[in-house]
């Protein structure tokens, strides 16, 4: 996960929610010109129902149970009702693929929802108030950002004895708050100052009411955006820490264990890899792309460059 600490787009434009609107119509306007936006949102949509309803996409070429195995169908090539042929097991490479996105997606979006939830109360309570909460998530953040992302979730997942979508989750969102946390400090900062937050605060306006009617809402923009690119670069390190042995476990289902288990066997059946690596791939990339076009509509100047 790389470092989003400092983002170019205008989180410092002196705005304020009456010019608000014509900004948000424009920036509309820059997305639905832009065919990478449409592209890579119709991929992301699909995946996210891929994941919500696998059985209604396993089941359209065969039988769509990926617990349905036959050894004798060991890694036999593509046939009618198997378009992707069979696993090592015999079991159905297409259905174990579709399933695979639930487990996949769900840790990307969850892991997100968690890191943006605590960014959200850390960042604002921190940007806002300064001091001692501002030294203390700092300090926090800091520790946090001395362990490498990838690392500290390869040595604290080793030390579980189980490890499902809930738990691989967890550990990833706790290495994973810190940056987004900084960016919603860095947007509280810049917001705190506008004209239209300091005449509210003039007017007897309480803190937490600021905070909720102004302060969010006018802060919150960045690192939204930057949740979408957030869920592929997590779903990319769910199934890089899977695929060295510590991220899910079997009986789950993820395009990381498909991976793990194809690497064996990868030249004699080079289908096993390749078929779950173009999912994890379109779906990683569909989201980072779609966080990049979402940038590009809010921040113009960010395109032009």
């Amino acid at each position: 996960m790389t470092d989003l600490e400092v983002l170019p787009f205008a989180v410092t434009a002196e705005t304020n929610p009456a010019e608000a609107e014509p900004s948000s119509v424009g920036a509309a306007h820059r997305l639905a010109r832009q065919p990478l936006f449409w592209a890579s949102a119709a991929v992301v949509v699909l995946m996210i129902l891929v994941a919500i309803v696998p059985q209604a996409f396993a089941g359209w070429f065969g039988h769509g149970n990926p617990h349905s195995c036959n050894i004798a169908d060991s890694a036999l090539s593509p046939r009618s009702g198997h378009p992707f042929g069979f696993d090592i097991q015999g079991c159905d490479l297409y259905a174990n693929v579709i399933y695979g996105a639930r487990d996949s997606v769900s840790i990307g979006l969850l892991v997100t929802a968690l890191t943006l939830a605590v960014a959200l109360v850390l960042g604002s309570l921190s940007g806002y108030y300064g001091r001692l909460i501002d030294g203390a998530v700092s300090r926090l953040s800091d520790i946090l950002f001395g362990f490498p992302f990838l690392l500290g979730a390869l040595v604290v997942l080793d030390s579980f004895k189980v490890r499902n979508v809930v738990s691989v989750s967890l550990v990833l969102a706790l290495f994973g708050w810190p940056s987004l946390t900084r960016l919603m400090r860095s947007s509280v900062l810049s917001v705190k100052t506008m004209d239209y937050v300091l005449a509210s605060r003039s007017l007897g306006a309480s803190d937490w009411w600021l905070i909720r009617r102004h302060i969010i809402p006018n802060a919150i923009a960045p690192i939204v955006i930057i949740g979408a690119i957030t869920v592929g670069g997590v779903i990319g390190a769910e199934a890089t820490l899977t695929f060295l042995g510590v991220g899910l476990q079997e009986p789950a289902i993820s395009w990381g264990l498909q991976l793990a288990n194809a690497q064996q066997n990868f030249q004699a059946h080079p289908d096993l890899l390749i078929f779950p690596a173009a999912f994890l791939s379109a779906t990683v990339l569909s989201f980072i792309v779609l966080g990049e076009c979402l940038q590009d509509a809010l921040d113009p100047r960010r395109g032009e460059g």
